[in-house]
């Protein structure tokens, strides 16, 4: 297999070939992650087990998503990043044709976790192809296009995916997936680059990364601004029905508009990464979580004022990602600044990060649900944001320091 040089997948353009396999990539794994959402019932009704059980793949996944990121980004660094990239992709492959076909629950829950394990690793090395696949202007605008590929996923895919298995059933769904999924492979075999960035440093050297105190405030923004919104995103249908007072028809309508207002999210959250290097972005987003505190706080009355609870929930929506290219830049620029070695490693921190504030989201705002009320969903997220403000203002400390530990 011969190299290409980094050069020759690198124009003037930002959509060129291979940024755009890249951004469908992430798009696919979206799909993956998330339709299970949409065609819940479907499974059940399937596989004859209740709903609940079938719900307990979301946070399976995310559990196992977590911890296999890190771990399985420190691993790849080690090895050819193309065939390590292609091989994963396999991996991912075969966890999507297992579920097309398993039989039972166990088998389905086999390979939901076979593709949580490598789902998180696939989206850290695919940041690395940053330097070779686009200009250094054009950075942070792919780092926000790769995350916005979910989405992307979240707004499109999910509701293809459960139109598909609603009219034919839910195994299409995975029958779909694993075939564009072919079709993503065989592209990428043609125009990836093959140059490798093979780390030089023992498999536990590159966990120095983890003890940079720069490293541990962006973990924990990224921590608390995902807890923040999954505090309530996680009850955002009941919270359209009970509180805005949508009528039952038009929920799906809602979910959509939110999605869309993620996107836009997720999209813009690249112009405000552009916004310096190393922790000077994420440490200028200090009056944003602010701001979202504040708008989260206001949730609360939705439940009175209908019209703008719809208006704050769109708002909520465009906030909700706000940090993420922030954030990966910090990863990344004090990892190439400090810990050379460490750079799949640190390209997968944001995945691992969101993760977690999802999975501890999740369960505050079930808790929060169960004893206080839809209605105190958004006041207690907003807890979680000003916590990132207050760690993201701690951030202004290590603004032109080379190297703090």
């Amino acid at each position: 297999m011969a190299n290409a040089p980094a050069s020759t997948a690198r124009t003037d353009r930002f959509f060129t070939l291979p940024v755009v396999i890249l951004i469908f990539a992430s798009f696919m794994l979206g799909m993956s992650e998330f339709v299970v959402v949409g065609i819940l019932p479907d499974i059940a009704t399937g596989l004859k087990v209740s709903e609940v059980t079938v719900g307990n793949l979301v946070a399976i996944f995310a559990f196992v998503y977590a911890p296999c990121t890190p771990l399985g980004s420190a691993i790849s660094g080690r090895f050819p990043r193309f065939a390590t990239y292609l091989t994963l992709m396999g991996v991912f492959l075969a966890g999507n044709v297992l579920c097309a076909f398993a039989p039972n629950y166990p088998v389905l829950l086999a390979a939901r976790l076979l593709i949580a394990s490598v789902s998180g690793t696939l989206v850290a090395i695919a940041m690395t192809f940053a330097p070779d696949v686009t200009q250094e202007q054009y950075r942070t605008k792919f780092i926000a296009w790769v995350f916005s590929g979910f989405s992307i996923a979240s707004v499109v895919g999910v509701p293809i995916g459960t139109s598909i298995a609603n009219a034919f059933g839910w195994r299409v769904t995975f029958y779909l997936i694993s075939a564009l999924t072919v079709a993503l492979m065989m592209l990428m075999f043609t125009v990836l680059p093959r140059n490798s960035h093979i780390v030089k440093v023992g498999f536990l050297s590159q966990f120095r990364l983890f003890f940079d105190r720069r490293i541990h405030l962006g973990v924990l923004i990224v921590v608390c601004g995902a807890g923040s919104s999954y505090v309530f995103y996680t009850y955002l249908t009941p919270i359209l029905r009970d509180e805005v007072h949508l009528p039952e028809r038009y929920v799906s309508l809602g979910l959509v508009v939110y999605g869309v207002a993620c996107l836009w999210s997720n999209l813009y959250a690249g112009k405000l990464a552009e916004r310096g290097r190393g922790v000077e972005p994420l440490f200028h987003l200090r009056w944003v979580f602010l701001a979202h505190a504040v708008l989260l706080c206001s949730l609360a009355v939705a439940h009175w004022l209908s019209w703008y609870g719809a208006i704050a929930l769109i708002l909520l929506g465009m906030f909700m990602y706000l940090f993420n290219a922030s954030s990966q830049v910090l990863y990344m620029d004090v990892a190439a600044q400090s810990h050379p070695g460490s750079m799949n490693l640190a390209a997968s921190l944001n995945s691992m990060s969101f993760n977690i504030g999802i999975a501890i989201g999740s369960a505050v705002g079930g808790v929060v649900n169960d004893h206080l009320g839809l209605t105190w969903l958004g006041p207690v997220g907003a807890v979680f944001a000003l916590l990132a403000m207050v760690m993201s203002m701690m951030l202004g400390t290590y603004i032109g320091k080379r190297v703090e530990r």
